[in-house]
């Protein structure tokens, strides 16, 4: 292939790169994955009305979320595994971040430590929380800010893991399961084979601390359940213990943002978590007009919607 100009060109170079059972994690939904073509569906309906004769010779896109500058209205947004996909993944993506001047989010399932991604990139870092145990939850929380990241963001569509089916089909898990037709898928793509010999298989870093060897800890990361019982009232918690800016992501509803900032968030990030989760959920943008109008307060669009690439980044919609 030569030079990839859009995002279809990159997902060909992915799949050919990564085996089967790598790319189908990189790119799969839950269920019959309806609700990732749904994400795509809704976003192909949306047309533009452009004004003409106006002075269009000077064009900026810089914007500005909770006091800080960004060159354009994005976030690189939270992904887990980024290591299994390219060597040091969440370091890549977070130095590209910052050379471009848009921030960087750092899943708790990443495969480098809140540290050490603070450590060796200069851009500006939030970080994203799964609330699998409390215990753990309020440890990354005071290692993020401990670290200097800027904004916290709460996960909450994921309470029960999505039921992803390439993947319960391709016995797909951390740490890797290996058998013969693993063996065989890796054989038949050696870059991606010789850079996981070169640099290791990679691990939940975040969960090496430590905080997460407590045994009750450990039986909550083994079974790799979030914590279902976590609602309005933990919110407030997590409000007390972050004292910076503090967003929600997994919304759908007007009235759930409403009540997020009535709750002490600063903002809410409208998500269906691409179609990941919930298969019959409704598109983030669906919910976009009925939440801008509600609220007085930043909201966030997941873009994690293109179906056969499930590239994600994040656009702001208003401040």
């Amino acid at each position: 292939m030569n030079t990839p100009v859009n995002v279809a060109d990159y997902r060909k170079l992915a799949q050919k790169r990564l085996p089967k059972m790598v790319f189908d994690y990189l790119e799969g939904g839950a269920e019959d994955e309806l609700g990732l073509a749904h994400n795509r569906a809704v976003f192909e309906k949306v047309r533009f009305e452009p004004r003409r004769l106006v002075d269009v010779s000077k064009r900026d896109i810089r914007s500005t979320l909770f006091g800080r500058s960004m060159t354009a209205p994005m976030v690189i947004a939270p992904t887990g595994l980024n290591g299994i996909f390219w060597p040091e993944g969440d370091i890549a993506l977070a130095k590209a971040a910052a050379r471009f001047g848009i921030p960087f989010a750092l899943s708790t399932a990443s495969n480098a430590s809140i540290e050490t991604v603070a450590k060796r990139c200069d851009g500006e870092l939030w970080f994203q929380l799964y609330v699998v145990h409390r215990k753990l939850a309020e440890q990354l929380v005071k290692r993020a800010l401990a670290a200097g990241y800027t904004t916290l963001i709460l996960t909450t569509d994921v309470s029960i893991n999505g039921k992803r089916e390439r993947d319960v089909r391709n016995g797909f898990g951390i740490p890797v399961k290996y058998s013969a037709r693993t063996i065989a898928d890796g054989v038949l793509h050696p870059q991606w084979s010789f850079d996981l010999l070169r640099h290791g298989v990679p691990k939940l870093a975040n969960f090496e601390s430590s905080e997460a060897q407590d045994t009750e800890v450990q039986a909550a990361l083994m079974s790799r359940q979030m914590d279902a019982s976590f609602s309005w009232k933990d919110l407030r918690w997590l409000r007390d213990l972050w004292p910076h800016t503090l967003l929600v992501k997994g919304i759908s509803r007007a009235d759930d943002a409403a009540r997020c900032i009535a709750e002490g968030a600063d903002g809410v990030i409208l998500s269906n978590h691409g179609g990941r989760q919930l298969d019959s959920a409704i598109a983030p943008l669906e919910a976009l007009a009925p939440t801008v109008a509600a609220l007085d307060a930043p909201v966030l669009l997941d873009r994690a919607l293109l179906h056969k690439s499930n590239v994600r980044t994040r656009w702001l919609l208003r401040s």
